[in-house]
């Protein structure tokens, strides 16, 4: 955590990750939220596809580890609102010349972007009464409902209109990947940066990176520190070792709850408990990389929640296992 640790002291090596520096690097995320940062995307099976895509054993229904996400929790839209209401916000959209607004699609959970269309009267219409991501094509003059042929819908949980009332963003989960060529997002490559589009010709490649938040990018790095070959005579970077330590890693979670918890007894203010949540936070997602958890599995679990009281919910809960 913040203090010196108890007991083991990381090792450095240049691929090393500590502790600390995953601290820096969530702190930042508080600081500036929003702000991207890239990592590996995965391939997918395409919809509309030109060419055969590989299929990544991790990719499965657009996402990774067992779970579904789009069973998890309730849509907070209701498909039984007053038909006259919406017909009444539907005239207060403000179209363009064509009568369509820009429609974003975006994951409820990760924040991934995943996606930008347009939409007409009536395909909003429809994202609102059936919950599925609908939008206009411009080339073939029609509504198409994301994931009609794939099967790779959008279950769409909220919609959120901007200040001009001229675009759309469908907060949802994806049944699969979103864009045609079989990538997670439709936003898979880099334009800025030593490798990007503008600076390297050929650079942002397909499948190469995705735009993703912070958290994400920590996810993914613990990913390929559990990935990494050691060497014979070489240090693991603390990562790795925690992953290979069970007993270690246990120990730092709890050492670090420990820590949190002390910032308020202590009353050590508002920086020193958000450096211990993210070594709190660190190290927890370390142990969930180690049972095959991702955060987007936590994130769901927690929409679930939603408008649901606590002490019921817990109530709910079966019992844990002897």
């Amino acid at each position: 955590g913040g203090r010196s640790p108890r007991g083991q002291t990381p090792p450095r090596s240049a691929h090393a990750l500590s502790p600390k520096t995953m601290a820096a690097c969530l702190a930042a995320s508080a600081v500036s939220r929003g702000m991207l940062v890239v990592r590996a995307a995965r391939a997918a099976p395409a919809e509309n596809s030109r060419g055969p895509i590989a299929v990544s054993a991790d990719r499965k229904l657009g996402r990774t580890g067992p779970l579904v996400r789009a069973s998890r929790g309730p849509n907070v839209m209701a498909a039984d609102a007053d038909p006259e209401q919406i017909e009444k916000f539907l005239d207060g959209l403000k179209c363009d010349d064509k009568g369509l607004v820009v429609a974003i699609a975006q994951d409820v959970d990760t924040g991934a972007i995943l996606m930008q269309g347009f939409a007409d009267r009536t395909a909003v219409r429809s994202t609102i009464t059936q919950k599925k991501a609908t939008f206009f094509s411009r080339s073939r003059q029609a509504q198409w409902t994301k994931g009609e042929t794939s099967g790779n819908f959008i279950s769409v949980k909220s919609i959120h209109i901007d200040c001009d009332k001229d675009s759309l963003i469908y907060l949802g989960v994806p049944d699969g990947p979103t864009c045609h060529t079989g990538a997670h997002t439709c936003y898979y490559s880099r334009v800025d940066g030593e490798d990007g589009a503008a600076f390297v010709d050929g650079g942002g490649a397909h499948g190469h990176e995705e735009a993703m938040t912070t958290l994400y990018e920590l996810e993914a790095t613990i990913k390929a520190r559990r990935a990494d070959v050691v060497k014979e005579g070489d240090k693991p970077s603390w990562t790795r070792r925690l992953l290979d330590d069970p007993e270690l890693l246990c120990k730092k979670v709890r050492e670090e709850a420990g820590e949190l918890c002390e910032t308020l007894e202590s009353d050590e203010g508002k920086e020193r408990a958000a450096s211990e949540m993210a070594d709190v936070l660190y190290h927890s997602m370390v142990l969930l990389n180690l049972q095959g958890v991702e955060m987007e599995d936590v994130f769901a679990v927690l929409r679930g929640r939603f408008g649901t009281s606590g002490v019921e919910e817990k109530a709910s809960r079966p019992p844990k296992k002897k």
